[in-house]
This record gives structure tokens, C-alpha cells and sequence, in this order.
């Protein structure tokens, strides 16, 4: 997706190499930022890191024409030491650090009652403990630095009750105190923290339950405009609380869902 935005010198970090992430890893870099991204799976590291053979997922970096580079790490995200030692190694690739987006995320939908412990225990380390131990390193850089944008994926989900999705909404309402917290923490240091959260958006986590019979018509049907979000729909948000325009503006989560919270 090409961006007008101009975030030429910003060095970025990008948790989740992922659908909306691979979105705004492509769009940071083509306004010009240099990006590392983290993420475990080799595949979806190659494929953001590969642009005309000059994007690098194995730690050399790469010029994308006129924009910036893009750096792939593997990592666990699940380990409090492994999200430690990413952003410490990020912010040796990329000399400081501007801007963070934590675009990780996982699902299992079933009911409470039929939601095993180690469920419920890896969703949790997935969506949350990770956003809090990466967030934690980021903080640890850009408030004695002075600045810093931070951005958390969150989702509608952390604010509707959806059927069988207590521990993903649960994670994400975690996600949406976690960032009002640092925001207030870290507000008279110059960094703010807010989240985007989506409405129900067309990626690989959603493809196989949106072919289920009559599932993405029932879905659609709940948005007031017409469709499903789509990982390009959530690029401006991102950038935009990740620029110098959204300065003055912290701990708010901006919801992108075509209206699904109003109905």
C-alpha cells in the first residue's frame, strides 16, 4: 500500500510479521523508516523482508528503493528474556528507537466452558504477556531517550462480548488497561501510547472461519459499512498515531471497524 506519510530517519520496531502487520511494515518502510520485525515464523519473515531482493530476513538489512530497510529477527515472543533480548538487539540494528508497533495476536474460538488451561494459558502469552515484556524493553529505551510512539493492535473484541472468545477479549481489554497505564507513566517523558482496534478484518487468523456456510454474510451483516475490514484499512491509523501529528494524543484506543461498536 503506498503512503503519502513521510517517516523518513524513524526507526521502527514491528511485533508480528503477520497480516496488519505486514501491511504496516510495508507502509512504514515505503514512507521511509528503517524497520526491524519480530517474529517466529520463518515464512512470514521472508515474505515481508522480500521486495525486489532487497529486504533481508537474515540480519543484513536492505534498501527498498527510495524508502527504508527492513530487518527480519526470529524470536519467541512468548519468553519474558527472548522479547528483552529482541528489542535490545533491534535497537542495535537500528541505533535508537522511534516508533513500536505490537501487532501480535492469536485465536481459539470455544465456549468458557469448553476452554482448556493450556488454552487459555497460551493465548495469554501470545497476546498479552508479550505486549507487556516488549513493551516494557521499548519503554526502558524511549522514556530516558525522550521520546516514542508506541501503538498496540487491540480489536473490538476487547470491548463487545463475542461468543467463544473469552480469552482473546480478555487479552485484549488486558492490551487496552496495559496501554493506558504506560501512557500515563510516560507521558511527561514524550512518549505516547495508544492502541487501534479493528473490527472484524479479512487475514489468515479469520480465512478459514469466514468460509464456514453463511459466516462472513452474518458477519458482514454487522458492520453498518457493508464489509469487512481489510489489513490496509488499519495502515493510516497506525502511521498516523505513529507520526508527529498525534503528539498530544495518549491512551485512547481508536477503533477502525466500520462502525461495528455502534450497533
Amino acid at each position: 500500500m503506498k503512503t503519502t506519510w513521510n517517516f523518513t530517519g524513524t526507526r521502527a520496531l514491528v511485533a508480528g510479521a503477520g497480516g496488519i502487520g505486514s501491511a504496516v511494515i510495508d507502509a512504514l518502510a515505503d514512507a521511509g523508516a528503517d524497520v526491524v520485525v519480530l517474529d517466529r515464523d520463518a515464512g512470514q519473515l521472508a515474505e515481508v523482508t522480500r521486495t525486489g531482493g532487497t529486504r533481508d530476513a537474515g540480519g543484513t538489512g536492505g534498501s527498498l528503493g527510495a524508502g527504508g530497510t527492513v530487518r527480519g529477527l526470529s524470536v519467541d515472543l512468548t519468553s519474558a528474556d527472548a522479547c528483552h533480548d529482541a528489542v535490545t538487539d533491534a535497537v542495535g540494528f537500528l541505533g535508537g528507537l522511534d516508533v513500536f508497533v505490537h501487532a501480535v495476536g492469536t485465536n481459539d474460538r470455544r465456549p468458557v466452558l469448553e476452554t482448556p488451561d493450556e488454552v487459555w494459558e497460551r493465548l495469554v502469552a501470545i497476546n498479552l504477556s508479550s505486549g507487556f515484556w516488549l513493551g516494557r524493553a521499548v519503554g526502558n529505551v524511549m522514556v530516558p531517550g525522550g521520546h516514542g510512539r508506541v501503538v498496540y493492535l487491540s480489536s473490538v473484541s476487547g470491548l463487545l462480548a463475542h461468543r467463544d472468545h473469552a480469552p482473546y477479549a480478555a487479552t485484549k481489554g488486558g492490551i487496552n488497561q496495559l496501554m493506558r497505564v504506560m501512557a500515563r507513566e510516560w507521558a511527561p517523558h514524550g512518549v505516547t501510547v495508544n492502541a487501534v482496534a479493528p473490527g472484524y478484518t479479512e487475514t489468515d487468523l479469520t480465512r478459514a472461519y469466514l468460509a464456514e456456510p453463511g459466516m462472513r454474510a452474518s458477519m458482514e451483516a454487522l458492520v453498518p459499512a457493508g464489509r469487512l475490514g481489510r489489513p490496509e484499512d488499519l495502515v493510516g491509523p497506525v502511521l498516523f498515531l505513529s507520526s508527529a501529528e498525534a503528539a498530544f494524543i495518549t491512551g485512547q484506543v481508536l477503533y477502525a471497524d466500520g462502525g461495528r461498536t455502534l450497533v
